[in-house]
């Protein structure tokens, strides 16, 4: 009986390792949990060994598949040499790099960030998700997005911090602040929200009154309210003034907040040191612009 392992039950499997189990692997390779489970089943039959079983609510390898996998990603690895090295390689899922990104680091960086991957990284599309930060660690986490820009520090050992957005308070045209002693009426993202955390400490450390105005889910209905004189709001913009608001001085000027790279599990390093690379320079540039 002839036996030979195909190349995309292999690719399964890896994904399986990387991901952290088949369903994230699934959605990774745009594929159904099922065709995930039935690809690693015909590696078992052309072998003749278990190679995932069950531990509780997940699985883990067993030494047979500790060992296939070694030789799946050598296989992989030629396999995919040769196909790059003749301009054939064309599996979706590793052309398409998907980044995710908070609503404040979007308008100012998406752009130029685009143009950074697409020259570091001609060979794959980049495809953006713009969410909150609590929905974009999910997205992380199930293997649904390759990247997030996420504000904060990276916490993680293959997470990357690129750099820092500093923070300006802004206000409608004519609107004038409360009298001494009344409180400042604060526009703010519904919690959690590290801009908002942020926004509420600084005041609170100098003893400004301060009082929550109004909330929205996203930086459109913010920048609407604080618009329509609802109060004052707390923005990354990289100093590009948002149309119809001014900057305030007259507020304590907060702290800068770091912006951080996170990746998939399993994502080639070379793809996030790329991502980390082409962010560091264009908050590097913004800086320096403004």
């Amino acid at each position: 009986m002839s036996r030979y392992l195909d190349i995309a039950p292999l690719r399964s499997l890896v994904a399986v390792a990387d991901c952290g189990g088949f369903q994230r692997a699934a959605t990774s390779l745009h594929l159904s949990q099922g065709a995930v489970s039935q690809h690693v089943r015909r590696l078992e039959t052309a072998l003749g060994r278990a190679l995932v079983e069950r531990d509780g609510r997940g699985s883990r390898f067993t030494s047979d598949g500790e060992a296939l996998l070694n030789h799946a990603r050598r296989i992989l690895a030629l396999h995919d040499e040769a196909l790059h090295a003749f301009g054939a390689f064309d599996v979706e899922g590793e052309r398409t790099l998907v980044i995710g990104s908070t609503e404040h680091a979007a308008a100012q960086l998406l752009p130029d960030l685009t143009t950074a991957l697409a020259a570091t990284f001609p060979e794959r599309r980049i495809r953006f998700r713009i969410d909150r930060g609590a929905q974009l660690r999910t997205a992380l986490q199930e293997g649904r997005i390759d990247l997030a820009l996420l504000l904060g520090p990276a916490h993680e050992s293959d997470a990357r911090t690129v750099g820092e957005l500093h923070l300006t308070w802004y206000s409608a045209p004519g609107w004038t602040s409360p009298a001494p002693g009344e409180p400042v009426p604060l526009v703010c993202f519904d919690a959690p929200c590290a801009i908002r955390s942020l926004a509420l400490e600084t005041l609170s450390a100098h003893q400004v009154p301060t009082e929550v105005g109004a909330e929205a889910a996203h930086l459109a209905g913010v920048q609407a309210a604080v618009r329509a004189g609802l109060g004052v709001g707390l923005m990354a913009t990289l100093g590009q003034r948002p149309d119809g608001l001014t900057a305030r001085a007259d507020l304590p000027l907060p702290r800068p907040l770091e912006l951080s790279v996170w990746p998939r599990r399993g994502l080639p390093a070379d793809l996030v040191d790329g991502a980390a690379t082409a962010l560091t320079k264009i908050l590097t540039n913004a800086v320096h612009h403004h």
